[in-house]
């Protein structure tokens, strides 16, 4: 069970060989903590807003950035698929949801990795805003021609949002052991952090996203609380961090990046939201 802390954030990462087992707690209980914070979270009183099969037409939904990018729909799901081509930007590819969300959000999505590559990295994004500023408005739909090359730094220097990358490798990596999930806030107009503050550390070689094996994915986003449950057939792991470091992310859209060589299947895509006076 790795935990780490760095300026003030904490990261919880709890591995769980089968559904049901026990775990075991960290120093000071930590991962007790946020195993019972989350299934406290899990079983409120969250109204679905938004479903997608995955089935059908992805442009009834969802918009894209990307010129490479390839997005089929069948019965097994939507097959999102970057550009082919080894660093080049014009291979990056994103999905948005054509909806924006506001106030605290549950997504639940099957994610499956259909790619070989063991470099790169597939990321989510959790309501994200313009910078609202130099022709990049909060509505990311009015400048979405700006982003048809869908370079990361289109998106970290003009975007309010959390972002996860999850199923990601270094760029060089050949071991498909050294994966790493990592939780951000992007921060534009801030140069002096990057453009970015990272919610803790990195959580490494997890032993999850093996090609063509579904994982089951939750994320919630809950105040300063972001979780994200991921389970397939023979494991489960638990991750919370702590986002009160760094200013909140109160709406936007759900986006799915995809870096160059990537690609998945995504499949019964919800979001929820708690009835407005909710705790």
């Amino acid at each position: 069970m790795p935990k780490e802390c760095s300026g003030g954030l904490c990261v919880v990462a709890i591995l769980l060989a089968c559904a049901g087992c026990g775990v075991s707690q960290g120093k000071g209980g930590e991962a007790m903590t946020s195993k019972v914070r989350f299934e406290e979270l899990s079983n409120a009183d969250w109204r679905e807003v938004f479903h997608d099969s995955c089935t059908r037409d992805w442009k009834e939904r969802w918009t894209v950035d990307g010129l490479k990018a390839t997005i089929t729909n069948s019965d097994k799901g939507m097959d999102f698929r970057a550009g082919p081509d080894r660093k080049e930007n014009a291979s990056h590819a994103v999905m948005w949801t054509k909806r924006s969300f506001a106030g605290d959000v549950r997504l639940d999505y099957e994610y499956t990795k259909l790619d070989d590559a063991v470099e790169a990295v597939t990321i989510l994004y959790i309501q994200a805003t313009g910078y609202g500023r130099g022709g990049y408005d909060r509505d990311i739909a009015k400048w979405a021609d700006k982003r048809q090359v869908a370079a990361m730094r289109m998106y970290f220097m003009y975007m309010h949002l959390h972002h996860i990358s999850y199923a990601a490798f270094k760029v060089g990596n050949t071991d498909p052991t050294k994966d790493y999930i990592r939780a951000k806030r992007y921060l534009p107009g801030q140069e002096d952090v990057r453009f970015f503050k990272e919610h803790g550390e990195s959580i490494y070689e997890t032993g999850l996203f093996k090609k063509d094996v579904p994982h089951k994915i939750t994320v919630i986003k809950k105040g300063n609380d972001l979780f994200m449950h991921i389970r397939n057939s023979e494991k489960e792991l638990l991750c919370h961090w702590l986002t009160d470091a760094a200013p909140p992310v109160t709406e936007g859209r759900i986006g799915l990046r995809h870096m160059w060589t990537r690609g998945a299947r995504y499949r019964d895509f919800r979001i929820s939201q708690l009835p407005a006076g909710k705790p």
